[in-house]
């Protein structure tokens, strides 16, 4: 999934520079991943069976690859477009049925693997960007693409087997619907507030981090950020689950974002080489590790479809950041950052509501007698 997503942040300079790819039609292809993202979202809370089919998991694997193969095969912006919306709808259906799967196959018995589950993305993000450094010293924009798919080919054998969340039949399912919940919601409209939020300020910084570090930085420093964010966001995610077992998830959550709105501000700020990495490994350690977290404590307020109904609130973030971005993108990048910054601000003291009074401890669901 991360390499399906989000190669097409490190080609984008080779399809500008090779293929001719102009800047508005780039910007139309992050978004049409945006929106794709936003639907398969929206299938998972209208089809809640999808979740938990192995079928859709296997199909949605399949099609990323195929994304990603086809991209080098034509010149046209619409098929450009509509392979990118797919690749965001598949990309959004596999991990919300992986989350699921991690949630409640591993959460019990071995609750440290689910934060390297999770950095499985940005495995993805630094593996495609180390894949198209290499390749751009010495081929083209299209063996970009079809080295990334290959690497996807190799990685879906690995993950064809993950069994999805359990499926709940007959009586049980039943139950379930009729069951009486805990009443958690005020804590989780404030978490999907901060979540979109989130949203807004995450995609500001990655679609302009790494283009405001190569202006005020340039070289090879430019062209790595994207590599440095990846290998930061690998561990991020055990760090931050691990950092749970002692400490309150609200309050991880509100560091989190801190953290990451400072990470964003910095080379608005400051220019130089070390802020720029500085930067990089603040983002890079964050931007996952915020999702582990805020997903945990969605599944743990037992809403029913949590992890889709907060992956929707983070599409929705990610198609308005561009938009509020893009008037402040005449001077530069730094205003963009600036407001990037600003959102997960917003994110974080949406996340303070949700540490307030938090339920650290609530009964399983039970169905009434």
């Amino acid at each position: 999934m991360g390499i399906g997503r989000f190669a097409y942040t490190p080609i984008l300079p080779l399809m500008h520079e090779q293929a001719g790819l102009s800047s508005a039609l780039g910007a139309n292809l992050a978004t049409a991943n945006f929106i794709g993202y936003l639907a398969g979202a929206l299938t998972a809370i209208t089809a809640p069976g999808l979740v938990r089919s192995t079928l859709a998991l296997r199909g949605s694997l399949l099609v990323l690859v195929a994304t990603l193969a086809l991209m080098p095969v034509t010149h046209d912006g619409t098929a450009w477009f509509v392979l990118r919306l797919v690749a965001g709808a598949a990309s959004a259906l596999v991990f919300v049925i992986a989350v699921g799967a991690m949630l409640s196959r591993l959460q019990a018995h071995a609750h440290h693997l689910v934060g390297w589950a999770f950095g499985g993305v940005g495995a993805g993000i630094a593996l495609s960007g180390l894949l198209v450094v290499a390749v751009q010293a010495a081929s083209t924009w299209q063996a970009a693409w079809w080295t990334c798919a290959v690497l996807a080919v190799v990685l879906t054998t690995r993950a064809w087997p993950l069994p999805p969340e359990p499926e709940v039949t007959g009586s049980g399912a039943r139950a379930e619907q009729q069951a009486e919940r805990p009443r958690t919601h005020r804590w989780f409209l404030a978490l999907l507030v901060s979540y979109t939020f989130e949203g807004i300020g995450y995609i500001i910084a990655g679609t302009f981090l790494v283009a405001a570090i190569q202006q005020g930085v340039g070289g090879w420093l430019g062209g790595g950020a994207w590599i440095v964010v990846g290998l930061a966001a690998l561990p991020s995610c055990a760090l931050w689950t691990g950092l749970a077992r002692r400490w309150s998830r609200p309050a991880l959550l509100l560091v989190s974002l801190t953290i990451q709105a400072v990470g964003i501000a910095l080379p608005a700020l400051r220019g130089g080489a070390t802020s720029a990495l500085v930067s990089a490994v603040l983002f890079g350690a964050t931007f996952m590790g915020v999702s582990t977290i805020a997903l945990s404590i969605g599944s743990h307020l037992q809403v029913p479809r949590a992890v889709a109904l907060l992956t929707a609130g983070y599409s929705i973030g990610q198609i308005l950041g561009p938009l509020l971005a893009a008037p402040l993108l005449h001077h530069g990048y730094e205003q963009a950052l600036l407001l990037g910054s600003a959102m997960v601000v917003a994110a974080a003291v949406a996340s303070a509501a949700v540490c307030i009074r938090f339920p650290h401890h609530l009964s399983p669901v039970t169905a009434p007698a």
